[in-house]
């Protein structure tokens, strides 16, 4: 009886871990992509990075090490192989994605970004404001660039101004596979006031130019929505937000209420299950408000 009685406390011990793991997963993971031999994704508490590992090399993104050791990022690709890192790939400029490549660039890397990136960083640091542990890309993109490494292609694609105005699309041809940081999220409404960006509805025609390129599924840049991948699905769907935010907030305009009695009043309850819409729904029409109520 005694032996059944610890088995049993074992088991209430193993399943309250186990449940506890499940709501607060480890700070670091890495998972390969299912249905792909080499491509990995790589969690560092709310963000992600892709990387692909090659005969020839490694192909990394976004050192994701912004107030963070990159460390954790460099030994899970070794724990996978012991290919070097021959790239890393920025997505876009913002310092929680972009920053801390220094320990990647120790090792050899060659670094990739967007032209307005490197544009963006250089005047930063002629004003003494650049973060020392940012590593300047060596090469740039403008509209699109082809990577081939070790039998791997993986495409960077410029869609446009969005979440910022050097946001790139990776894409893995192959695989039918795209990395996509921060301007498509899902099941989650945009990023506050949606900061960052020339005209929203330059923002919605970016979306469409995602969503017309060849892929199945998305890596995002944040574990959204469970963590699971994205589909075209999500992205029309992020179109059809933008959409019917954009035709709520003009009206709004059109009547006078813009900025704070449109921010109080314009709802969408199509979308109130997504993720930050209690909290950030008001964000999101004041960017609007801008745009149909002050041309900007």
């Amino acid at each position: 009886m005694k032996i059944v009685h610890r088995l049993a406390v074992i088991t209430t011990i193993l399943t309250a871990c186990g449940s506890a793991w499940a709501q607060n997963p480890p700070q670091v993971s890495t998972k390969k992509v299912e249905g792909t031999e080499n491509v990995y994704i790589f969690r560092y508490g709310g963000h992600q990075s892709m990387f692909v590992v090659t005969s020839q090399g490694v192909i990394a993104t976004d050192p994701i090490s912004y107030e963070r050791p990159a460390k954790p990022y460099i030994d899970a690709i070794k724990a996978v192989t012991d290919k070097p890192i021959k790239y890393v790939i920025y997505s876009h400029h913002h310092y929680d994605h972009a920053a801390g490549g220094r320990a990647f660039k120790d090792l050899g890397a060659i670094f990739i970004a967007h032209r307005r990136l490197k544009e963006r960083w250089l005047d930063l640091k002629k004003q003494n404001a650049l973060l020392a542990d940012v590593v300047m890309p060596d090469q740039v993109v403008d509209d699109k660039k082809t990577i081939r490494l070790g039998g791997t292609t993986l495409e960077l694609v410029y869609v446009g101004r969005n979440h910022s105005d050097n946001s790139l699309v990776m894409r893995l041809p192959k695989e039918k596979l795209v990395f996509v940081v921060d301007f498509a999220p899902i099941e989650s409404i945009q990023f506050r006031n949606i900061p960052d960006n020339a005209s929203p509805l330059e923002y919605i025609a970016s979306l469409k130019k995602l969503a017309s390129l060849n892929w199945d599924r998305l890596i995002p840049g944040h574990p959204n929505a469970g963590g699971r991948l994205g589909t075209k699905k999500d992205v029309e769907d992020d179109i059809a937000y933008m959409e019917d935010l954009s035709a709520e907030v003009k009206k709004a305009a059109d009547a006078g209420k813009c900025f704070d009695t449109a921010m109080k009043e314009v709802k969408l309850p199509k979308y109130e299950k997504w993720a930050n819409y209690e909290n950030g729904l008001a964000a999101n029409v004041e960017r609007f408000c801008y745009w149909w109520g002050r041309g900007y």
